[in-house]
C-alpha cells in the first residue's frame, strides 16, 4: 500500500463513517479505483485499525459527553449489547458478505427507508429530544438497529439513526447517539483487527497508518459538525437519494 493509498482511504472513512451512506461501501469503491485488491488481509487490516482516527475526532467533539459520568456509559453499553453479541457468534459469516452485489441491496433499501420515513413523519411531534430522555429499553432496541450494520451496505450510522427515528428520537438526538454509539463498536473493532493482525504492523506499514488515521481524524471533525448543522434545517431525503444512486452503481458497476 502506497501513502497516497491512505491518504485517500483515510479521507473516505473520516468523511463517510459518521455519515448515513455507508463507510464499506465507500472504502470498496474508492479501493477498486485505486486498483488495490479488497481480499488482501492488509487492506482489510487497514480500513478497520484507519477507524481509529474517526474514534478520536468523536472523542474531541463530545469529550464534555463522555466523561459526563456512569449514566452514559451505562446507556451506550446497553446499546452496544445486541452488536457484540452478534458479532461474536457471526464474525466469519460477516466477512463471507463483504462483496459488491450484497452491498448494493442494503444500500437501496437502507435509501427507500430513510425517504419513506421522512415522508410518513412529516409534521411529527418527536417524544425524545435529548440523550437523557432515551431510555434503557430505547438505547437496547436501537442496539438491535445497529446489529443490522453488520450485514455489508446497511451503514451502521444509518440503521442506528432510523431507529432512533422511529422511536421517536428527534433528529439530532437519533444522530448524535449514532454517533457515540459507535465508540465502542470500532474501538473493539480496531482492537481486535490489531491483535489478530499485528505482524502487519512494520515500520512502512505503521507510517501508512499513521497518515491515514490522521487524514480520517480531520476529516471525522468535519463531518460530524457538516451533518448537526445540515439536520438542523434539513431531513434525511437527500441521504436516502444518495444511497439508492451508490446502490445501482455497486449493482452495475462493479
Amino acid at each position: 500500500m502506497e501513502f497516497y493509498h491512505a491518504i485517500v482511504l483515510g479521507l473516505v472513512e473520516g468523511l463517510t463513517e459518521f455519515l448515513p451512506i455507508s463507510s464499506t461501501a465507500h472504502l470498496l469503491m474508492a479501493s477498486h479505483f485505486l486498483e488495490i485488491d479488497t481480499d488482501d488481509l492488509l487492506f482489510k487490516n487497514f480500513a478497520v485499525v484507519v477507524q481509529l482516527g474517526s474514534i478520536l475526532a468523536l472523542l474531541v467533539l463530545f469529550w464534555g459527553r463522555f466523561s459526563s459520568g456512569s449514566a452514559f456509559w451505562v446507556k451506550i453499553l446497553v446499546a452496544f449489547l445486541p452488536t457484540g453479541a452478534l458479532g461474536f457468534l457471526f464474525s466469519n459469516l460477516i466477512e463471507s458478505l463483504l462483496s459488491p452485489n450484497v452491498i448494493a441491496y442494503p444500500l437501496i433499501l437502507g435509501g427507500i427507508v430513510f425517504i419513506i420515513i421522512e415522508i410518513t413523519h412529516r409534521g411529527k411531534q418527536y417524544t425524545t429530544s435529548c440523550f437523557e430522555m432515551i431510555t434503557f429499553k430505547q438505547a437496547f432496541i436501537i442496539g438491535f438497529f445497529q446489529s443490522l450494520a453488520m450485514i455489508p451496505g446497511v451503514s451502521r450510522s444509518g440503521a442506528t439513526i432510523i431507529g432512533g427515528l422511529l422511536l421517536g428520537f428527534d433528529r439530532k438526538t437519533a444522530t448524535e447517539f449514532s454517533f457515540l454509539l459507535a465508540f465502542p463498536t470500532m474501538v473493539i473493532a480496531s482492537g481486535y483487527s490489531i491483535l489478530k493482525h499485528h505482524d502487519f504492523f512494520t515500520i512502512d506499514y505503521v507510517g501508512n497508518l499513521s497518515i491515514g488515521i490522521f487524514v480520517a481524524f480531520v476529516t471525522a471533525l468535519v463531518a460530524m459538525k457538516a451533518l448537526l448543522g445540515f439536520i438542523a434545517h434539513f431531513n434525511f431525503v437527500p441521504f436516502g437519494i444518495y444511497r439508492i444512486l451508490i446502490g445501482v452503481v455497486f449493482l452495475f458497476s462493479f
